[in-house]
């Protein structure tokens, strides 16, 4: 049984996402304690269950101490046969973490399959699901891994009820290496600015207050940004809520900066928030915005050659990811940079070139 201490590194719920997917694809058991040892609240939040949950009807696994508040668990998987279902987090616990854990697992699949989740869509501290959709997917593509998600509802913080579909088109059951070493030149800029149970202009105000700051920082790039609102008589969502996410098409990488609204936040500090992390990462050169550098690691680390990437920042995320995978997987690798800083990386799975 391999044992992970959930207090390494930054401590809270990647480490848990990480290894229950990892022990669901190696077949391993794997016990976790110090869950989020390093969080205000310690241990498992509703959002962590359900993805464990998922998991363990995925993988046909056997679990001991799976319960909110619990700080330490035991996941002994079996076979990896998911079946088309629906699952409800109950509260605005963010679907696209729950994703973090359940689509590498879905890769190794003999079948197909779609799921349909309900929780948090665009919360705080997780990739709103526009990231997901323009950013990431668009990565997993590159790996060879299709996957489909369609938005059905938008999800905020506190209230939730967020709905999407997703779909995988193919079960590669390993992934393509890919080397990348900058970004090239910047062609487009899109993003898509949103708003639920406010009114228009938020969306709107948020979107021109983003393009006002990407073209006053010499921005030398078409920037196209779309409006999402709703009439008060037709918002099926539970709402209110607001938020803006912006990607970068660039030659050879997309990057993406997003920003959250919240009550007393005017919307052009959310439209310029969201532009400054873009434009951050855009200047760095490095091929992979600050979140894509630590989000892909485990599509690497399962890959069939060497990868070489560089990022916007090695964060303590992707220090952390890194530490976990190498728990499991007979991986090499090679850092250039500092924390907090640009970086480049060369990984080299067991099987690799």
């Amino acid at each position: 049984m391999i044992l992970i201490d959930g207090s390494y590194g930054e401590g809270g719920g990647q480490i848990l996402r990480l290894s229950v997917a990892l022990s669901c694809i190696t077949g391993s058991d794997v016990k976790i304690f110090n869950i989020r040892a390093k969080r205000d609240n310690p241990g498992l939040r509703p959002q962590h269950l359900t993805s464990i949950k998922i998991a363990e009807e995925i993988c046909r696994a056997q679990t001991e101490g799976v319960r909110v508040g619990s700080t330490e668990i035991v996941f002994k998987p079996s076979t990896i046969n998911p079946r088309d279902a629906e699952f409800d987090v109950g509260t605005a616990g963010s679907v696209t973490l729950i994703m973090q854990t359940i689509l590498p697992v879905l890769a190794f699949s003999e079948r197909r399959v779609e799921l349909v989740l309900k929780g948090g869509t665009d919360v705080p501290w997780s990739p709103p699901i526009d990231y997901v959709r323009y950013v990431m997917l668009p990565y997993l593509s590159k790996v060879g891994y299709h996957v489909e998600v369609s938005l059905l509802r938008r999800g905020h913080y506190p209230r939730g009820g967020g709905l999407i579909k997703l779909r995988t088109l193919n079960t590669p059951k390993g992934f393509n290496p890919i080397n990348v070493l900058g970004r090239g030149e910047v062609r487009v800029v899109k993003g898509v600015s949103h708003c639920v149970k406010l009114p228009k202009d938020v969306a709107v105000r948020q979107a021109e207050s983003a393009k006002t700051y990407l073209k006053s920082r010499d921005l030398n790039a078409p920037v196209e940004i779309s409006l999402e609102f709703y009439e008060p008589s037709r918002d099926p969502h539970l709402g209110p809520g607001s938020g803006i996410v912006l990607w970068a098409e660039t030659e050879n990488s997309i990057l993406g900066g997003d920003s959250l609204g919240a009550r007393g936040k005017r919307a052009e500090i959310v439209g310029v928030e969201a532009a400054e992390k873009l434009l951050h990462d855009l200047n760095t050169g490095t091929a992979l915005d600050r979140h894509m550098s630590d989000n892909i690691l485990i599509y690497l680390a399962l890959s069939e050659g060497t990868s070489t990437i560089t990022g916007a920042e090695y964060s303590m995320h992707a220090h952390t990811a890194l530490w976990v995978l190498k728990q499991f997987l007979n991986i090499e690798y090679e850092i250039s940079g500092e924390l907090g800083k640009p970086f480049k990386l060369r990984i080299r799975p067991e099987s690799g070139t």
